[in-house]
């Protein structure tokens, strides 16, 4: 038996001693998030100064008793902004690190800040300086985007080595806590460690992925105090109904330990879903997925466009490129092969040869011992010097842009796959067709081919199921750091 067993024993052992004695309230935020709300209003108010005195430089060019009032209001406009983004909660603890919430709430407060200025200049008939306000407030919105941004990055960094991460007690069955704590530990940017699991009273107390069991259902509210933990995820199951969660979110209250829930469709993103109460119940309706229709046509009609100017721009250095693999190996310059894209129709993918021109006939030899449905070695024989390089910087993808252009292809979408690999796609996966494959997505951004089979897959239908244009914009910011990093690739 695993050391669940005693620290299931001691939660109950602390209840006993402690009766009905309520837990001691606890801070509402861990001293890192205080740390990071403390900076951002830092980082806010000297945007507001910076934005406002290079407004007045820039419109007035020189200090004369004219420009005083508007010195005087370049020291007012940080707190009014530092105000306005506090009343719009873009300080939330929520929204730290993760998520594009934080940067909606505070484009939203440039907008609103801007207008409420301009309305009520006009309703008191103040003569105030339209240069100075165009200037002032959306240079004050970008620099403060920049900062958090700057703040998320340095967050992120920091919980890469483990620190600034929430404390959190995963309550449901064990599969659902094993896949919960593996995608945490994954994605360690997200700041969540499971530092405790509490499991149905039947279910083995043994460890779930190293994590202790600390006790079953009743007992979440002392396995919090006893592992320090300032969060509960409960995924779904069907013992936890809505009035469990009601009495564990009242006995939660008291020691002011946040709580969230992962529903049954955790692969369905926010967007499609919406509350709509009906008869008094809230039901959460699930818009389906938008797989053609105008949304589709300005994906197209984007894709094609940005393809058309990416090939214009870097067409010296495809040439470049052409020309150095030729010079390193024997072979043609281009890589020409057989892929599935929409609803199964083949299609010839681009890409620089980064390996030996007898690659085909080696892989024989290096495929024979392995099961896996996606082929991908670490240190391949047959990967040329400068095939690496291209590999591991995604240079070798470039071509793909005329796959683009022609409509064969994607910016983002799912990884094109093989015909050999599409034969053996059971339904699930086969839905991965329904949209054009790209070049690169979610799991571009997600570990490259460190993924396993079952990962890839799994992020491939997400994107299918909810993607957008915006998703699209996210995942190609991200593909930047991902390829200049080159993990993941080989």
């Amino acid at each position: 038996m695993g050391g669940g067993d005693g620290s299931a024993v001691i939660v109950r052992r602390v209840a006993a001693e402690q009766g009905s004695r309520s837990s001691p309230a606890r801070p509402c935020l861990p001293q890192w998030a205080l740390r990071y709300r403390r900076h951002a209003v830092a980082a806010d108010l000297g945007c507001g100064l910076l934005a406002g005195a290079a407004a007045v430089l820039v419109r007035f060019g020189e200090v004369t008793p004219y420009v005083t009032p508007y010195l005087l209001l370049s020291l007012v406009l940080p707190l009014l902004w530092v105000g306005a983004v506090g009343l719009n909660r873009a300080y939330e603890a929520r929204l730290i690190g993760v998520g594009s919430e934080e940067f909606r709430r505070i484009t939203q407060c440039g907008f609103s800040l801007t207008a409420g200025v301009a309305i009520a200049a006009y309703v008191t008939k103040t003569d105030l300086a339209r240069g100075y306000v165009v200037l002032a407030l959306p240079l004050m919105t970008a620099l403060t985007l920049s900062c958090r941004y700057g703040l998320r990055r340095r967050l992120h960094a920091m919980r890469g080595g483990g620190l600034c991460m929430r404390r959190v007690v995963a309550v449901g069955h064990r599969e659902s806590i094993a896949d919960l704590i593996r995608r945490f530990r994954r994605e360690r940017y997200h700041g969540m460690e499971v530092v405790g699991a509490c499991l149905p009273r039947e279910e083995p107390t043994r460890d779930v992925e190293g994590v202790p069991v600390l006790g079953d259902f009743s007992d979440v509210p002392l396995v919090v105090g006893q592992a320090s933990a300032d969060t509960v995820a409960v995924l779904a199951c069907p013992e936890l109904d809505g009035t469990a969660l009601r009495r564990l979110a009242w006995r939660l209250e008291k020691t002011r330990t946040d709580l969230v829930v992962a529903p049954a469709l955790m692969e369905v993103a926010g967007p499609r879903t919406t509350i709509r109460p009906v008869a008094g119940l809230p039901l959460l309706h699930v818009e389906h997925p938008e797989l053609c229709g105008i949304r589709q046509l300005l994906k197209n009609v984007f894709d094609r466009a940005v393809a058309a100017f990416a090939i214009a721009v870097l067409a010296p250095v495809l040439s470049l490129l052409a020309v150095a693999v030729r010079a390193t190996s024997p072979g043609p310059a281009l890589f020409r092969q057989t892929r599935v894209g929409r609803d199964g129709v083949e299609f010839t993918i681009l890409k620089l040869r980064t390996m030996s021109r007898d690659a085909d006939l080696r892989k024989a030899d290096l495929v024979s011992d392995r099961a896996d449905t996606l082929f991908k070695i670490r240190n391949d024989p047959r990967i040329t010097p400068l095939g690496g390089w291209l590999r591991r910087h995604s240079l070798d993808e470039l071509p793909q842009l005329v796959n683009v252009l022609l409509g064969h292809m994607s910016l983002v979408g799912p990884r094109p796959p093989l015909p050999e690999e599409v034969a053996g796609y059971g339904d699930d996966v086969r839905r991965r067709l329904v949209v054009r494959p790209g070049m690169t997505g979610l799991w571009q951004v997600n570990g490259r081919s460190d993924l396993s089979w079952e990962e890839s897959v799994r992020l491939d239908l997400r994107y299918v199921e909810n993607w957008s244009l915006t998703l699209d914009l996210q995942i190609l910011w991200k593909t930047w750091s991902a390829v200049a990093r080159g993990s993941g690739a080989y």
